[in-house]
Parts: C-alpha cells; sequence; structure tokens
C-alpha cells in the first residue's frame, strides 16, 4: 500500500530529538533511553528520548516505519501531535498501537474529520486515558466509537468542534471524570443534559464560551443526572436569571464555579457579583478561581440580607428568608465619609479679640499666615502661630514650620488658633 505523501511521524521524530537537535537532559520524564532496537536498525544509537514526545505543528501526514516507532516509542507516555496534517484515523492507529505505554494523547487540530474512525482503529488507543481533540470537527460518532473502545479514559478534550447538539450513544462512559467542551454553541439546556447521561460520574464539566441560555431542568432530575459533578464552569456563557444561579444548589457534591462574563451579572459591580453570587451558593468553595473563606461568606451573606432589605415581598429571593433565619433582619449600613476634611470653622484668638473663620486644611502655616495679615493686623514675619485641640489634654501647640500643611496638625471644627506677636 502506498505511504500518504508528506512527512512521517518517524521523520520527523528523528529529526527532532536527534543528539544533535535534542541533547542529554535531566529531569522527570526527560532522561535519555536508549531501547533495544531490531538488527539493522538504522537508527540504533542515534535518538534522545524523553517519555513526552512534543511534535506539534510539524506537517506530519502519516506515522513512517511501524517498526521503528515500536523500537524507539515503547516507553513514551505522552504524545502531542496537535496541528499536523493527520487526516487518516489508519495513520494515527500506526502511531499509537505502536506506543503501548501511552496515557495522554493530543490530536487537536489535525483534519480527521476527513476520514470515518472504525473500532478496529479505536482499539489502538485502549490505554489512553487523556485525549485531546480540540478543533479537529470530530464528528459524535468519532467520539462514541472512541468511548467503546477506551475503558480507562478519565479526561476528554472536545473544545472549538462546532457542536450545535449532543448525539447520546446507547452505552454510558462511567470512567471519564473530565470533560473540556468549550467554545462551541450548544445553547439549549436539552443538549447538556445528555452529557450527564453519557457521563454519570463526571467531576468536572468545563463548558466556558458556549451560548447556554438556562438551565431549564427540575431540581431532582439535576441531581440524578450530576451526582458526582464537583467542578462546573459556565464563563461567557449566556446564563441571564438567578434562578439559574440557584439551580447549581442541586449538583449534591458541587464545590467550584466559574461564572465570570455572564449577561446577568454584567449590570452589577464586581464586589456586588461575587457577593451576591456566594450568598446564594452555601455549598460552593471556590468562586472564579479564588477560595471562598468563612469571613468572606458571612460578609457575603450580611451583604445579600441589606441588598434585599427594602426590595418589595414579591420579589425577594427565596435565599433571603433563609439568611434572615441564620442573621436576623440586618439594617443598613451607616455610609462614613472617609474622605480628609478639606476645612475647618475655627475660633482665631488675638489680644482679647476672638474671630470665628473657616480656613483652608489643604494650605500651609504660611499661607494661613497670609491669610491671617489683614485680620490680627500684624506682618508675617512677627507672627507667632498656637494650635489648640479643644478635645485633647495637652496645651497648645506652636505652629512653628512654615512649609507643614494644616491637615496635618488634625484640626476639626471648634478647634482654636491663637495668634501672638513676636515683639510682644
Amino acid at each position: 500500500m502506498d505511504q500518504p505523501s508528506g512527512r512521517s511521524f518517524m521523520q520527523v521524530l528523528c529529526e527532532k530529538y536527534s543528539p544533535e537537535n535534542f541533547p542529554y537532559r535531566r529531569g522527570p520524564g526527560m532522561g535519555v533511553h536508549v531501547p533495544a532496537t531490531p538488527q539493522g536498525s538504522p537508527m540504533k544509537d542515534r535518538l534522545n528520548l524523553p517519555s513526552v514526545l512534543v511534535l506539534n505543528s510539524c506537517g506530519i501526514t502519516c506515522a513512517g516505519d511501524e517498526k521503528e516507532i515500536a523500537a524507539f516509542c515503547a516507553h513514551v507516555s505522552e504524545l502531542d501531535l496537535s496541528d499536523n496534517k493527520l487526516e487518516d484515523w489508519h495513520e494515527v492507529s500506526k502511531i499509537v498501537s505502536n506506543v503501548p505505554q501511552l496515557e495522554f494523547l493530543n490530536l487537536s487540530s489535525n483534519p480527521l474529520n476527513l476520514s470515518v474512525l472504525e473500532r478496529t482503529c479505536a482499539g489502538s488507543f485502549s490505554g489512553v486515558r487523556k485525549l485531546v481533540l480540540n478543533n479537529s470537527k470530530a464528528s459524535w460518532e468519532t467520539v462514541h466509537t472512541i468511548l467503546q473502545e477506551l475503558p480507562d479514559l478519565e479526561e476528554l478534550f472536545l473544545c472549538l468542534n462546532d457542536y450545535e447538539t449532543v448525539s447520546c450513544p446507547s452505552i454510558r462512559c462511567h470512567s471519564l471524570k473530565l470533560l473540556h467542551i468549550t467554545d462551541n454553541n450548544l445553547q439549549d439546556w436539552t443538549e447538556i443534559r445528555k452529557l450527564g447521561v453519557m457521563f454519570p460520574s463526571l467531576d468536572t464539566l468545563v463548558l466556558a464560551n458556549n451560548h447556554l441560555n438556562a438551565i431549564e431542568e427540575p431540581d431532582d432530575s439535576l441531581a440524578r443526572l450530576f451526582p458526582n459533578l464537583r467542578s462546573i464552569s459556565l464563563h461567557k456563557s449566556g446564563l441571564q436569571s438567578w434562578e439559574d444561579i440557584d439551580k447549581l444548589n442541586s449538583f449534591p457534591k458541587l464545590e467550584e464555579v466559574r461564572l465570570l462574563g455572564i449577561p446577568l451579572l454584567q449590570p452589577y459591580t464586581t464586589e456586588e457579583r461575587r457577593k451576591l453570587v456566594i450568598a446564594r451558593l452555601p455549598s460552593v468553595s471556590k468562586l472564579n478561581g479564588s477560595v471562598v473563606t468563612e469571613g468572606e461568606r458571612e460578609d457575603s451573606e450580611r451583604f445579600f440580607i441589606r441588598y434585599y432589605v427594602d426590595v418589595p415581598e414579591e420579589e425577594v429571593p427565596f435565599r433571603y428568608h433563609e439568611l434572615i433565619t441564620k442573621y436576623g433582619k440586618l439594617e443598613p449600613l451607616a455610609e462614613v465619609d472617609l474622605r480628609p476634611q478639606s476645612s475647618a470653622k475655627v475660633e482665631v484668638h488675638f489680644n482679647d479679640q476672638v474671630e470665628e473663620m473657616s480656613i483652608r486644611l489643604d494650605q500651609t502655616v504660611a499661607e494661613l499666615k497670609k491669610q491671617l495679615k489683614t485680620l490680627v493686623q500684624l506682618p508675617t514675619s512677627n507672627m507667632l502661630l498656637y494650635y489648640f485641640d479643644h478635645e485633647a489634654p495637652f496645651g497648645p501647640e506652636e505652629m512653628k514650620y512654615s512649609s507643614r500643611a494644616l491637615h496635618s496638625f488634625g484640626i476639626r471644627d471648634g478647634d482654636k488658633i491663637y495668634v501672638e506677636s513676636k515683639t510682644k
């Protein structure tokens, strides 16, 4: 049978991992492996192969010599073949069937939709635990075949495949724990729920950058569909209702949620978004990648009560009443202006005269003297100023440094400024 034109896996392997291009390295997965090779092998003692092979974007179209692959890849556990030109599953099978220890395989951005994956080919993948098919446009028929033949598959990546629907096979895949299916066009919950049927042991579901518009499922049904789901990403989905957020409480084991960039939260401030979501999801311990501490949860729940305290009864969410039972009805927090005072009304004492006046606190002692010059009829060079805090137990403080700003004295309304003449 004629071999497809283009570069072979074995050709690229020899070029990239020859001693000249890939010198000896130390570290996990990077040790030199010198396998026993068949008699007459032209590759003997030539390659420095780590257990993790990265051959992405190399123009690979076919496998090459299978005996050479078997001789040099017996120890390989991870293989990245993304962004090549593999379009025939038979060629992929020739590679994988000769890598017996393979557990991770990345076939992203290969035009594999141009051929049909037969079960005999898929059988060569049987040891793979993590499979990446992003942007491969793999059909659901192909996915079903893979699921039938990979009994130990734990992680599956199906991003950027233009899925608008999900096709559910008759068999269930109980081994799968993590599914990345981001950047597709799965808008209806009727499609997402099929993933729960297909993968009953699912622990992590990443649905980011889809256009899911609502979670339309009874609470008890959600618990049955996703009984083991611990983490879900709905980043940049189309959720627009707080009822959809409340639905997340129906997943019995859910601990981690990602909800950035959804239409529902756009009108709120950053603080409101996080606190309102935390308060509605009492079992979630990590939100948008950040751990929710006990203190943050209590702050958020109290914030939630105050946020809805003046809302009409018919619009108050059920969670509000739960939290009222926990904390009681809380009064709104008093608004405290923490900005520094910009001016103060003080009494200016000179000889036997007392004059109340407003002074700017951003000015210096020298500038205050200029302001008082007309009032006390003294040149600034002949003026002594003393500040007296009416609440302090100490006596007056001389304002001796001309460049010192008035706010640094802590001057407040009702305090006193004494003016004396140096020549008195």
